[in-house]
């Protein structure tokens, strides 16, 4: 017969409370569903790397085409824990039953001091050391914690463990992609604590190769997956501390003068920026809708003036981050054929890259990709819709039976967005600075192409006023040299302009 020690009994009750730990975790909690969700990714193999990068991600064999002995295997495969053959079902069953064994209700202390011994059958001992094997595996460790740290006081019990939380910023040094999943989920879990994410930011400010480890994955990485957990991970660090942020813009900017060449050549110098831009890419080529991190984490940058540099002081790396927001915002997000309603899903992607794109503007004017006459009439174009699509989506139906409906209150947006407010405080700011920068031979243009039509126009003037009023005065005045009565007629329309004739 097998026992458990009594003195176990915390940690399963632990496993108890949390439902737990395996697989009952908070709806909406960060980092949470390890192993409850479907499964975890498989390892995928890594970009190709540059010349001389010092490590590539381990790779897997593609497997054989499956044949008609697998259709079993692979329908069953949704019940695996992760890319591992153990069921998650087995997992929960063997988990409750020893709960139940080792409960309070169905065991007696016969004192303080003593321990108690719980006598389990030989088929509940062979079902828990094959646990314990499972428990082995790196990824399934630390997934099991990642699911309890949604817990608060399991959290701040693991945060609290200074050797745990070094062992667990040492996975995110592996080459395995399921592991640094999980060590990410379970980063941003603790992250999301507010009692214990000052603990967090400190131990990864010590361990300067975290920002080696994190870079080579955003740069190197094919799992979007990762992609995307690892950018919430620096999301939120930046998010948290501004310091932190500033370090790691400056680290790997300047190369050591003391430095000989031949070492420089042999380990390769990650820049936090160009990483980022590599890791957008590859997260736009599966679904353009989950780069709304790292529109974020951008967004942050341009928020100090060290990010703004880092960002345009390459020029290559400029010109490549403007071509991709240009691309998005001109060709991927709000279009013309799209319904009003998908500013509600695109609004706070779309302010962070009008964010970013307004930064650029402003700050590197002379640079060649921004001197193209094309640039401006499309951001124009592209400004304007958003705006136009905001108006469309705070009107409220008219003589409609569906007007007081609950369908129709969730899409009737209010003043009160906040969301759609700092969206379109970006926009107009935007839409100013080009509006400054318009010759005479690009309105001209403008208004023959349609982007500069009194619709558009009306729409532009009634977001732009009263605050930038000298602006659109301004813009007034080279409209009447290119079409007068264009002019004439936005004047009447909005009769508070005083411009000088």
């Amino acid at each position: 017969m097998g026992w458990v020690r009594s003195s176990h009994l915390g940690w399963l009750a632990k496993l108890r409370t949390a439902g737990g730990a395996v697989g009952g975790v908070p709806p909406g909690a960060p980092g949470a569903l390890a192993l409850g969700c479907p499964s975890s990714p498989p390892q995928l193999p890594a970009r190709p790397s540059s010349a001389g990068r010092g490590k590539v991600m381990d790779r897997n064999p593609s497997p054989p085409p499956p044949g008609r002995d697998q259709e079993e295997e692979e329908v069953a495969g949704g019940d695996c824990i992760g890319s591992t053959v153990y069921s998650k079902h087995w997992l929960f069953g063997v988990l409750s039953g020893l709960i139940q064994i080792v409960s309070p209700e169905n065991t007696k202390s016969n004192s303080d001091d003593e321990e108690q011994q719980t006598e389990l059958d030989e088929e509940m001992e062979n079902e828990i050391c094959r646990v314990w094997d499972m428990s082995m595996d790196e990824e399934i460790c630390v997934g099991i914690l990642g699911n309890m740290a949604c817990f608060q006081e399991i959290c701040v019990s693991i945060s609290s463990d200074k050797n745990l939380g070094q062992v667990l910023l040492h996975c995110l040094y592996d080459s395995d992609p399921p592991t640094l999943l999980e060590t990410s989920r379970l980063l941003l879990t603790c992250l999301s604590q507010a009692e214990v994410a000052s603990v967090w930011v400190e131990r990864i400010r010590e361990h300067s190769a975290i920002y080696d480890s994190i870079c080579f994955i955003m740069s190197s990485s094919t799992n979007v997956d990762l992609l995307v957990k690892v950018g919430e991970v620096v999301d939120k660090l930046f998010d948290l501390d501004e310091k932190l942020m500033l370090e790691w813009v400056r680290n790997g900017a300047t190369q050591p003068l003391d430095q000989p060449q031949e070492e420089s050549e042999e380990q390769p110098v990650f820049r936090l920026v160009p990483c980022i831009l590599e890791a957008a890419k590859q997260v736009r080529s599966e679904n353009p809708e989950w780069l709304d991190v790292y529109m974020h984490i951008l967004q942050l940058l341009t928020t100090v003036d060290d990010g703004i540099q880092a960002i345009v002081h390459c020029p290559d790396t400029g010109k490549d981050i403007w071509n991709l927001l240009f691309d998005l915002v001109c060709h991927e997000f709000c279009q013309s054929d799209d319904p009003p309603i998908i500013l509600q899903e695109q609004k706070t992607v779309l302010a962070s890259v009008f964010s970013v794109l307004s930064a650029i503007y402003a700050s590197q004017t002379e640079q060649e990709y921004l001197k193209i006459e094309k640039v401006d009439l499309p951001l124009i174009d592209s400004l304007i819709r958003v705006l136009q699509n905001m108006e469309q989506c705070q009107k409220k139906p008219e003589n409609s039976a569906e007007s007081n409906t609950g369908e129709t209150k969730k899409t009737d947006l209010t003043q009160d967005d906040f969301h759609l407010k700092i969206l379109k405080d970006i926009l107009c700011e935007f839409l100013s600075n080009i509006f400054q920068a318009l010759t005479k031979e690009t309105v001209a243009q403008g208004v023959k192409e349609g982007q500069l039509s009194k619709q558009k126009c009306s729409s532009a003037f009634q977001n732009l006023l009263p605050f930038y009023s000298p602006v659109v005065e301004d813009f007034i005045k080279i409209l009447r040299e290119v079409d007068k009565v264009l002019a004439d007629d936005l004047e009447k329309s909005f009769p508070s302009l005083k411009v000088q004739t």
